[in-house]
Formats: C-alpha cells, structure tokens, sequence
C-alpha cells in the first residue's frame, strides 16, 4: 500500500511538471538589419511560446534599450509611453499572459528600421504536439483584440487526459 503511494505522488508530480514547463527564449542579435529588417519576427513566427515562459535579450544598454509598447506604439514606433522600459543590457521578461506581446528598441530610429518584436502567446498547455492543436497565426495577420491562438477544445483534451490518468490510478489504489 506504502509503494502504491508512493508511485501515485511521482506520477502526480511528472504530470504537474511535464505541463507546466517554463522555457527561456534568447532574442538574438537585438539590432537594426539592413538586409533584413523583418528577421526577428519571422524567428517569433517560427517558435512557440507559452505562458510562463521569458524572453532574454543580451545586448550593449549604453546603445540601446527594449520597450513593451502597446500595439499601436508598435505599429507607430513610439518610443514616449512604454508598458515597460528595459536599459539593462541583459533583460528577461516573463511571458505571463496568453496573446500578442510588442516590443521595440528604445534607439533613435531603430524601431523605423526594423528593431521590433511581436510575440504571440499560447495558452498554457498548448505546446504538447499529442493534443491536435494548429500553429499559432503569424503575428503580422494579427488586427483588432487580442486573442489567445487556442481552441477551447484543447483545454478539454488535456483536463480529460489527466482525469482518466487519475482515475485510473486511484483505481490501483484502492484494490
């Protein structure tokens, strides 16, 4: 009965932790590109991210800055009002909602040239590929609200996962 227990607390935690897993994600090369001025937005629409997990950027905060800005500031590279203002050099932000987040560079001129982010994201446990859920949409074809690039479906299939998984091992319990 003890080792039962036992097993059914591991069991619980590997689930907690296996859904619920923060990643890091390092804004690389957070500078104007001439030959490619849409580059740190295609590297956004290529990767998944999820609540809880942090973007990282590493650079010169003598030079330069990062700013979360609303979406009209993105669109209009708005340096006056930011959300928040970052001049650190080695910034870390917690993605901590679902939906997009806008980012652009504090540097005169830079946000004109490219120096923006959008990042869109998911809900938590969105990233499973086992679950049937489709790609986020690009962060460009984003108009109007805000919306979680989720179906409420998906939610359903991992809570009904998780009872069955559950429900299966009180069962062992109890015999």
């Amino acid at each position: 009965m003890a080792s039962s227990t036992v097993s059914l607390a591991l069991l619980l935690v590997f689930f907690t932790f296996s859904f619920s897993e923060a990643k890091e994600f390092l804004v690389s090369s957070w500078e104007v590109s001439s030959s490619e001025p849409d580059r740190l937005n295609k590297w956004a629409e290529s990767s998944r991210f999820q609540v809880g997990d942090y973007l990282v950027w590493k650079y010169d905060g003598k030079k330069d800055s990062v700013l979360q800005v609303s979406r009209g500031d993105y669109l209009n590279c708005n340096t006056k009002s930011p959300i928040e203002e970052h001049k650190d050099g080695n910034t870390t932000v917690r993605l901590d909602r679902s939906g997009p987040f806008y980012f652009i560079s504090g540097a005169d001129g830079h946000c004109q040239k490219g120096q923006r982010l959008i990042v869109v994201v998911m809900s938590h446990g969105a990233r499973s590929g086992f679950m049937g859920i489709t790609p986020a949409p690009s962060p460009m074809e984003i108009d109007g609200p805000a919306v979680a690039p989720t179906s409420g479906a998906l939610g359903l299939k991992r809570d009904g996962y998780c009872l069955v998984v559950l429900a299966s091992l009180l069962g062992l319990l109890l015999v």
